[in-house]
């Protein structure tokens, strides 16, 4: 049982009565959404009239709590304080059955109350849920976070970006630079080889044009 389940074996059945209801409590799990909600065990402050009704129990409240969550795109924190105010009708038990019989398909759905009480976390959380954003921001214009580092582009100085190289091209670029490495080795064993290669070609030639003239 919690903190939400409020005692009626002092209402009065009678059409029309009511109590009123004070009450701090601590928030249950799960009172939100994955992205937003009330922290478990932060304080709830209720206020609540619970009424008589030939078929139920009408019950008129207001909540104050503690929303948190984050801002879907720059992820900083989001707090604030909420009122939550739900009108919702507690069926009897045999009233409910009845209106299944007529073909309500409905009053399956719809709260009941309880032989001695009636929980009021379920019409909380339904009530506060229908309130919250799907996509909590900080504010509408928020940037959100930098692709490249993952900062706050609103912390960044203006005109910050990154350098992106598709993987691609850098494969390619390694290829060129290897390419051109070795073309530098080539020329220059090249031109040795053919310096090496003609010099020792012309002391050929020029021993045999030597040797020809001596036997001239």
């Amino acid at each position: 049982m919690t903190g939400l389940v409020v005692d009626i074996v002092d209402l009065p059945r009678s059409s029309g009565a009511a109590k009123t209801v004070h009450r701090r409590a601590p928030a249950p799990a799960g009172l939100g959404t994955p992205v937003i909600g009330v922290p478990e065990g932060s304080p709830i402050l209720l206020d609540a009239t619970l009424i008589s009704m030939d078929n139920g129990v009408l019950v008129r409240a207001g909540a104050r709590v503690r929303v948190h969550g984050e801002c879907v795109r720059c992820l900083r924190d989001l707090d604030e304080e909420r009122t939550v105010d739900f009108d919702e009708l507690y069926l009897l038990p045999g009233a409910a059955a009845a209106r299944l019989e007529e073909g309500d398909e409905e009053a399956a759905d719809l709260f009941l109350v309880g032989e001695t009480d009636l929980d009021l976390e379920p019409a909380l959380r339904d009530a506060l849920i229908l309130g919250l954003p799907q996509r909590p921001l900080c504010r509408p214009d928020c940037p959100g976070l930098c692709p490249g580092c993952g900062e706050r582009m609103e912390d960044l100085p203006e005109g910050h970006a990154h350098e992106v190289v598709d993987p691609r091209w850098s494969a390619l670029a390694g290829l060129f630079d290897g390419d051109a490495g070795g073309g530098d080795g080539a020329p220059g064993g090249a031109v040795g080889g053919d310096g090496s290669g003609g010099n020792d070609g012309a002391g050929d030639g020029g021993g045999a044009v030597g040797d020809g003239e001596v036997r001239a």
